[in-house]
């Protein structure tokens, strides 16, 4: 009896572990089921190529999933660092959002990434401007687009790029600056404090981090090298020799006179309540003082960090990366991807009455 009670046993253990196994095969097939279907977008993209300056520059145009147009056209101009056409699939979920209002995309990864030639830290605004440019007379000339309806999308160090557009190509019909910032030296300086309140620093860490900003600042004014740079300061952290090339180039960029030239354009200004990159209430104060209030629009997400995403989820590593996989249209700010859907739609039955 007691050896046929250890094969009864046996048997039921054999069969435990096979349901086990087909169970966790269900559940990863579902989940794998669920994951391919969350990062599926009705969209229908094209790889494409812009020759600019002697670079190839590798990009994606994204359309809406049926009809041939022509479409209206978002040209995307990234925020800082090495930024590949999709933004690692996280510009996915705005390319459908506005392909569902009749708008197609177009973004192109940065010199030196994901296949680009050249290098974007020897860029400086001015030159990136002329690359978006570059990208919009590539578009005009592109069958299925409607070269009277293109406009940008920017987010963070955009805001010194798309101004500049705006305000040499005056055809560029509309504007949408996420999370924009005006005066590099003064973004510098405030997001320099908002990271150290947010680490609770004492008041002796401030004066010391304030003082090594002022020196600096003072290096950068008299266009210093790398090596005076490190002699200066010691430790210099992740300021690469080419970093630092890159902010002497920029650091005294600011966007009042681009915005005062680019008046006229609608524009859709996204701010966030958990911002600790851009002064947002300085960012809102230039934009209403200097643009018309007729063609600017202001988003305020109270709940949202300075990438639009929710402040909770971008907290908890677990929760931003099962968010990303799982539900990544969710990882937004609520309201955001309809708010300017719905600004392309406005934008374009304005443009119809005209």
């Amino acid at each position: 009896m007691s050896g046929r009670r250890r094969t009864v046993r046996a048997g039921r253990g054999r069969r435990w572990l096979l349901w086990t196994v087909v169970g966790a095969v269900l559940v990863a097939g579902g989940l794998g089921g669920i994951v391919v279907w969350q990062n599926t977008y009705a969209l229908r993209e094209e790889r494409v190529v812009l020759r600019h300056h002697g670079h190839r520059l590798e990009g994606v145009l994204a359309r809406p999933p049926a009809g041939k147009g022509p479409f209206g056209l978002v040209v995307f101009v990234h925020g800082d660092g090495p930024v590949d056409a999709t933004h690692d699939t996280f510009y996915r979920p705005l390319w459908e959002s506005f392909a569902r209002a009749g708008y197609a995309s177009l973004s192109f990864s940065k010199p030196g990434v994901a296949g680009s030639g050249g290098d974007w830290l020897d860029q400086s605004m001015d030159e990136r401007a002329d690359e978006t440019l570059a990208a919009v007379a590539w578009a005009r000339k592109r069958p299925g687009i409607d070269g009277r309806r293109i406009g940008l999308w920017g987010a963070s160090q955009a805001g010194w790029v798309l101004p500049k557009v705006a305000a040499r190509d005056r055809r560029i019909r509309f504007v949408i600056a996420v999370s924009p910032a005006v005066n590099w030296l003064r973004q510098g300086r405030y997001n320099l404090l908002a990271e150290l309140r947010r680490e609770g620093a004492d008041q002796r860490r401030v004066e010391t981090a304030l003082r090594r900003r002022e020196t600096t600042v003072r290096l950068l004014r008299r266009g210093a090298s790398y090596e005076e740079y490190r002699a200066a300061v010691g430790d210099t952290g992740d300021i690469t020799p080419g970093r630092w090339r890159f902010i002497a180039e920029n650091h005294t960029s600011d966007a009042v006179a681009d915005l005062r030239a680019m008046r006229g354009t609608a524009v859709l200004l996204v701010l966030a309540g958990h911002d600790v990159n851009v002064d947002v209430n300085e960012t809102r104060t230039v934009y209403r003082r200097v643009l018309p209030a007729s063609t600017l629009s202001v988003e305020h997400y109270p709940d949202a960090t300075h990438s639009l995403v929710d402040h909770d989820t971008e907290r908890s590593s677990l929760r931003l990366t099962a968010t990303a996989v799982f539900a990544p249209r969710k990882l937004y700010a609520a309201g955001f991807l309809d708010r300017q859907a719905r600004f392309l739609r406005e934008t374009g039955a304005r443009e119809a009455a005209e």
